[in-house]
C-alpha cells in the first residue's frame, strides 16, 4: 500500500482480497492473512490449495489467472507469487536482482529509469522495488529562543510529543483479573495531520499551559522507509515476477541487459534470494557435469588401460545429450535444475551401451580377428544385452516422466531428460560406437 498506510487500512484490504479470493477461487483450502510484518503498509495472504487430483487447474494456472484478477483491486498494489521449488521454502518473486552503489543519491537518480525499462520489457509480468522514496516524514523543528522566552524546556517538549504521539506503555492496570496494558497516546482522529500539534499543549516553568504550535516549526518531505545495504554498499532490489512461458534465465539476460543500457561504472549488480540460489545450482550442476565426465574417463582409462578406448566409450555422451534436449523440447519442458539433474545421470547410464561393444570387440581382437571383423561381432553379439539393460533402465524410470500429483512437474522434467536421452543414445550407440 502507499507509504504511511496504517494497520487499519492493510487489515481492511486484506479482508477485502480474501473475501474476493474465496469466491473466485474454488480450490482454496484456506487462507492465512498476514498483517504488516516489517512494514505496516506490507501483507501477505498465503493461499492454501486442495491436492491436486480434487481440482481441474494446476497451481501455476491459478496463479496466472488471479495474478490478473488481481489488479482490479486498487487499494494496494498486489503481487501473486508462488514458493519456489529449490533453494528455501520462500516465497516472493523469482527474480531477485541487486544494484549497488556508493551513495544513496546514485541509486535515487537511476531507479526510475531502470524500473521504467523493466516495466516495459515482455519478460516480466510485474516487478517491485523495495528502496521507495515515498515515505512520508514530518520534521518538527523548535524555535528554542521563542521556548526559552516562554520558560519551556526542550525536555518538556520531547516528553510531551513522546507522551501524545508514541503509543509509549506507561503502566498497567488489573480489571476483572485481567492485567492491561496503559497506553499513552492520543486518538488517531486527533493526531492525523500536522494541524492537529495546535490542540497539544505544553506546560511551562511557572505552570501555564502553552499551545505547541507556537513554539515549533513543521516540514514534509519523503525519505525511504529503510535502508539497505549489501556487501558494504548501498543497495536496492529489484523483484520481478516472470511473463507466462519465461524462465529464471530469461529474466536475469534480460535484467543484465537492462543494468547495461541504465547503469554506468558507478554501480555494481549482483543476485539475491531464488535467482542467487538458482545461479549457484546451476554452476555447480555445471562443474558435477565436467567432474564426472573426467572422472569415467580416467576410471575407464585404468580399466582398458588406454586413453583411446574411454573416448570411444563417452562418444554415446553427446548422443544421450541429443535425445535429452529434443525430449524436452517435444514435451514442452524447460531446461531446469531437475532436467539438468538427468542429465547429469545420463553421463553414467549410456557409458555403459560403448563399454559392452569395445570391451568384447577387445577381447576378439586379442584372440586373433582382424579388428574389422572383432566389431562386427562385437556389435551383434552385445545388441541383446544393451537392449536388455537399456530397456530395463527405461521402464525404471518412465514413472518418474508419467508421473502426476503434488510436485510431480520436477520429477517430470528429470525422468522425461534421462527416459528420451536413453532411448536416442540406445540405438545411436550400436551403429556409432562401431
Amino acid at each position: 500500500a502507499p507509504e504511511g498506510a496504517t494497520f487499519e487500512y492493510m487489515s481492511r484490504y486484506a479482508d477485502e482480497l480474501s473475501s474476493y479470493i474465496e469466491q473466485e477461487v474454488p480450490e482454496q483450502e484456506k487462507i492465512i492473512e498476514m498483517i504488516g510484518g516489517g512494514n505496516t503498509n506490507r501483507s501477505n495472504l498465503n493461499l492454501w490449495l486442495v491436492d491436486p487430483e480434487e481440482r481441474g487447474r494446476t497451481q501455476q494456472e491459478i496463479a496466472d489467472e488471479l495474478g490478473v484478477q488481481v489488479r482490479n483491486f486498487t487499494g494496494a498494489r498486489t503481487m501473486v507469487s508462488q514458493q519456489q521449488t529449490f533453494g528455501g521454502r520462500r516465497g516472493g518473486l523469482p527474480v531477485e536482482y541487486v544494484i549497488q552503489a556508493k551513495n544513496l543519491d546514485d541509486l535515487k537518480r537511476v531507479l526510475p529509469r531502470f524500473m521504467d525499462e523493466v516495466n516495459k520489457s515482455p519478460v516480466f509480468s510485474v516487478a517491485d522495488l523495495n528502496l521507495k522514496f515515498t515515505k512520508p516524514e514530518l520534521t518538527i523543528n523548535i524555535d528554542r529562543d521563542k521556548a526559552a522566552v516562554l520558560g519551556v524546556s526542550m525536555q518538556n517538549i520531547a516528553e510531551t510529543l513522546q507522551l501524545t504521539m508514541s503509543e509509549q506503555r506507561v503502566g498497567y492496570f488489573i480489571l476483572n483479573g485481567k492485567q492491561y496494558q496503559i497506553l499513552s497516546q492520543i486518538d488517531r482522529e486527533n493526531r492525523n495531520k500536522p494541524s492537529d500539534l495546535q490542540n497539544i499543549y505544553v506546560r511551562n516553568n511557572n505552570g501555564e499551559l502553552i499551545a505547541l504550535d507556537n513554539l515549533v516549526t513543521t516540514s514534509e518531505s519523503s525519505m525511504p522507509p529503510q535502508l539497505y545495504r549489501y556487501d558494504r554498499f548501498v543497495a536496492a532490489t529489484v523483484s520481478a515476477g516472470l511473463a507466462k512461458r519465461k524462465t529464471i534465465s530469461e529474466g536475469l539476460a534480460e535484467m543484465d541487459r537492462i543494468a547495461a543500457d541504465v547503469l554506468d561504472d558507478n554501480f555494481k549488480t549482483t543476485l539475491s534470494g531464488s535467482s542467487k540460489d538458482f545461479v549457484e545450482s546451476s554452476s555447480s550442476l555445471m562443474f558435477a557435469f565436467v567432474l564426472a565426465l573426467i572422472f569415467i574417463y580416467l576410471v575407464l582409462s585404468a580399466q582398458f588401460e588406454s586413453f583411446r578406448d574411454p573416448l570411444i566409450i563417452m562418444f554415446t555422451v553427446p548422443l544421450a545429450l541429443i535425445g535429452a534436449m529434443v525430449s524436452l523440447w517435444y514435451f514442452d519442458q524447460t531446461m531446469n535444475i531437475f532436467s539438468q539433474i538427468g542429465v547429469i545421470m545420463l553421463i553414467g547410464l549410456v557409458s555403459k551401451n560403448g563399454i559392452l561393444i569395445v570391451e568384447f570387440a577387445n577381447q576378439r581382437k586379442a584372440m586373433g580377428e582382424p579388428m574389422l571383423i572383432a566389431v562386427k561381432n562385437a556389435a551383434v553379439a552385445r545388441f541383446r544385452p544393451i537392449l536388455m539393460t537399456s530397456l530395463s533402465t527405461v521402464l525404471g524410470i518412465l514413472p518418474m516422466a508419467i508421473a502426476t500429483g503434488a510436485g510431480a512437474e520436477s520429477r517430470v522434467a528429470m525422468g522425461i531428460a534421462v527416459v528420451g536421452g536413453m532411448v536416442c543414445a540406445t540405438f545411436l550407440s550400436l551403429f556409432v560406437i562401431p
